[in-house]
């Protein structure tokens, strides 16, 4: 309803000026009976701007995370009262127009603020948490570049309910991107640290850039600029990226920033010839807009003489002081493989395993962080992180081939699961090793000390009877031989009934058993009773193993003695 009142009446969903019908305070017209025509106050009018908003978000199909009318309290949130004194120590009003720039190498999102001069100025300049891919454009989908370029950002691409806490969209592909056959969407600038070809902030940042971009909206400014650049457009970055396949499309993009640098406005941007223009306009009519196709040909335009000039004077210093410093600058690698990057400041936060910890309850009191880095984050692979703390403080051990690198499939508490050994606790049962799972029960030396014997009402089977003659383990359990250190068998309760004790394989008779060898003891015979006097030092404890306690076994003990004849 309100979106197609406001488009028959040729208006915009947020710079439109209503009147209300308002009782006059104090001063009355004649013949209108007390009531005058007055414009909206502040508070109204921010109220029936929000509304338009929430509608023009719902209109405008942004449909990466379900947007719907209702919006949350965080897309909502107040400016700080700091920011709103820096805005106003800065010479700016708090719902004045914003452009923001975005540089990938040095992970800095600048936002800027036109202020009352009618001239942008820079307001804050926030580190990026993470950004993916490399430097140079976003091409197809999937590639996990994040653009480059001149996008607009509209009302319409906001998302107050986004799954990375607040979002807005790139618009990319836009009009160059499309000329040039270039696949992708919803690219966007969110919270959450975690970017997959987008520009990705923490979510407390992410908070105050949304509410600058929805303050200038209630401003009336229809769409604020972002300028995507590789890096800082200076002499220093062009000559060590000189040898980038990507150098003609970043001195394209170049232009574009001596533009606003020059003039710190806004540059006007058109598309056609499948390049980029800036600041054109009509020679008969400067307000007249021209109709540019980005494909077709350029129609007739001009540039006015002052930004021309401006602009040609910088290219030319620069120019020249990109062949002065060519000769001596180490050419950047055109890939690094580190997949994107993150500003100094969370590099540092990580390494100190400042991980899932808000900025206000950090222990680094000296080291504040802009925001909580998420316990998900999943750093780039570069060197100074290849030996970072994770969670658990275990370090992070560089992977296979000797390439210092994190990986970036794979979270950094997935590392810990799969670095990390077995947690030892605290158990009422004994510890049985985890490499021999079947050691306790199918060793015969062991399973003569078993602390869970067969009933006394079973028989054993004639192979249990051949088993037990020839010093064998039970067919049944195919146990691998003891290893030639004897192990440490658990000694077990007495039995419930008087059994013959078996015997080890040799070749004497099951009644005549060796000297030296542990005889059971009777049915009835207490727990407590005395150790058997033909080997005192090598009885066990007749009640069985302490909770948690291992077994004490003498130096001399069964294995020992008869392990030449197994």
């Amino acid at each position: 309803m309100l979106g197609s009142i406001l488009r028959s009446r040729g208006l915009g969903f947020i710079d439109f000026r209503w009147t209300l019908w308002t009782p006059s305070l104090g001063q009355r017209r004649s013949g209108d009976n007390g009531w005058g025509v007055s414009r909206l106050r502040p508070l109204v009018r921010s109220l029936l701007a929000s509304a338009a908003l929430v509608a023009a978000i719902s209109l405008g199909g942004c449909n990466t995370d379900g947007v719907t009318l209702a919006t949350s309290g965080k897309a909502l949130a107040p400016l700080s009262s700091r920011m709103v004194s820096d805005i106003e120590q800065k010479n700016m009003d708090k719902d004045s127009p914003i452009l923001v720039r975005v540089f990938k190498q040095e992970s800095e999102f600048e936002v800027w603020k036109q202020d009352r001069t009618g001239r942008f100025a820079l307001l804050k300049t926030y580190p990026i948490c993470r950004w993916s891919g490399e430097l140079g454009p976003k091409v197809k989908e999937g590639d996990r570049q994040a653009p480059e370029g001149f996008y607009t950002i509209t009302p319409g691409q906001m998302n107050p309910n986004s799954q990375f806490y607040l979002a807005f969209d790139l618009g990319y592909p836009n009009a160059f991107d499309r000329a040039h056959g270039r696949t992708g969407a919803h690219l966007m600038v969110h919270g959450d640290c975690s970017s997959r070809g987008c520009y990705s902030m923490t979510d407390e940042q992410i908070q105050e850039i949304y509410a600058l971009g929805r303050e200038a909206f209630f401003g009336g400014q229809r769409a604020f600029q972002v300028q995507a650049y590789p890096f800082r457009m200076t002499p220093e970055n062009f000559a060590k990226h000189r040898n980038s396949p990507h150098m003609a499309f970043w001195k394209m993009l170049k232009r574009g920033n001596d533009h606003f640098e020059t003039t710190k406005l806004e540059p006007k941007v058109n598309v056609c010839e499948k390049r980029y223009v800036f600041d054109a306009e009509d020679p008969n009519d400067p307000l007249r807009p021209l109709p540019f196709r980005a494909a077709d040909k350029c129609p007739v335009f001009t540039v006015a003489d002052d930004v021309v000039a401006s602009v040609k004077e910088k290219q030319r210093t620069d120019d020249i002081r990109i062949a002065q410093l060519s000769n001596r600058t180490p050419v950047a690698p055109i890939r690094t493989g580190a997949d994107g990057g993150m500003h100094p400041v969370f590099v540092a936060a990580v390494k100190r395993n400042e991980v899932g910890v808000s900025p206000s309850t950090s222990a680094y009191s000296t080291a504040s962080i802009p925001g909580t880095i998420p316990a998900t984050v999943r750093p780039p692979r570069i060197p100074e992180l290849s030996d970072a703390p994770l969670v658990t403080g275990n370090p992070i051990a560089p992977p296979a081939g000797g390439s210092h690198s994190i990986s970036n499939e794979s979270p950094m508490m997935a590392a810990v699961g799969a670095t990390s050994a077995p947690v030892r606790v605290a158990s009422a049962e004994p510890m049985v090793p985890a490499s021999t799972p079947k050691e306790s029960k199918s060793n015969f030396f062991s399973g003569l000390f078993a602390s869970k014997p067969k009933p006394a009402d079973e028989k054993p089977s004639v192979m249990d009877r051949m088993a037990r003659t020839m010093g064998l383990s039970r067919a049944e359990d195919k146990a691998p031989p003891p290893a030639a250190a004897a192990p440490k068998p658990r000694v077990a309760a007495a039995p419930a009934a008087p059994k013959p004790a078996p015997m080890p394989a040799t070749a004497k008779p099951a009644s005549a058993p060796a000297p030296g060898a542990i005889r059971p003891k009777p049915a009835d015979e207490p727990r407590t009773a005395a150790p058997a006097p033909a080997a005192p030092a090598q009885q066990a404890p007749a009640g069985g193993t302490m909770a948690g306690a291992a077994p004490v076994v003498p130096a001399g003990n069964f294995d020992n003695r008869w392990s030449a004849f197994r």
